[in-house]
């Protein structure tokens, strides 16, 4: 998809081992949405409802949130029918919000582990992604990106680890990391 108009419709990846992709993309969504932009973002392997971006989402204005995972880790390798479940339930809905031009802006938030864990299929997503409507900008986070997602994106931001507050035994803290 050629865009030279400066609109939406471009699709963006924040992926590498460093802190900070969804929250990026979150930066991208609250920037979008001050524009009266609609933003949905899909949170796939995440159904934990302490994370503040979920507490937040219904008090912003054209934002929606939806998560589609349980409150457990997935077991790379060996996801439960409940994981497999959720995530084609996930990508279903970003699927049809995205081809039916409901939203603005889609963020698939980790979908790229995701596809590296075996809930979701690379072909789907690229065809997805080729074949969304022009004006729809959409948003892939997670560790992991796939080759054959970078070469299509028109941004890349591969977020790098130098030092994290786990090293000194820092946990995850309320309003930071969750």
């Amino acid at each position: 998809m050629n865009n030279s108009n400066n609109e939406l419709g471009l699709i963006q990846v924040f992926t590498g081992d460093g802190k900070g992709k969804t929250t990026a993309a979150l930066g991208e969504a609250l920037r979008a949405c001050g524009h009266n932009y609609k933003v949905l973002v899909v949170q796939f392997m995440k159904g934990d409802i302490k994370y503040g971006e979920v507490n937040i989402a219904p008090k912003v204005p054209n934002l929606e949130l939806k998560q589609f995972g349980l409150p457990t880790f997935v077991k790379k390798g060996e996801p439960s029918r409940e994981d497999l479940k959720l995530a084609k339930e996930g990508f279903a809905y970003a699927k049809s919000a995205i081809e039916n031009k409901k939203y603005d802006m889609v963020i698939l938030d980790e979908i790229n582990v995701a596809i590296d864990y075996g809930l979701l299929k690379l072909e789907d997503v690229l065809t997805l992604l080729k074949e969304r409507p022009e004006g729809v900008e959409v948003i892939l986070t997670g560790r992991y990106a796939p080759k054959e997602i970078i070469e299509i994106a028109d941004l890349v931001s591969n977020i790098e680890e130098v030092k994290h507050p786990y090293q000194k035994g820092i946990l995850a803290r309320k309003g930071v990391e969750w």
